[in-house]
């Protein structure tokens, strides 16, 4: 009869394990863009800045994502 040891708890959070596989931004980034109800590559194109044509539209859906509204002031 072999002895079962109990299993380990690991004290690494879900963030970590995803960032020490390389895989932490791109799941972030996918992520936002559902968030956002848009596409990965229109999330990228937002993140560009080589990339100046990004209308309101998703400029304001980038802001709800986070928790933010968009204002923009002509003064």
């Amino acid at each position: 009869m072999t002895k079962q040891g109990k299993a380990s708890v690991s004290e690494e959070t879900f963030a970590e394990f995803l960032a020490s596989q390389g895989m932490l931004e791109s799941c972030e980034d996918h992520a936002m863009a559902a968030r956002m109800k848009t596409s990965r590559r229109q999330l990228d194109r937002l993140l560009d800045p080589a990339v100046p044509s990004v209308t309101l539209d998703i400029l304001r859906r980038a802001a709800s994502a986070v928790g933010r509204t968009l204002r923009i002031e002509l003064v």
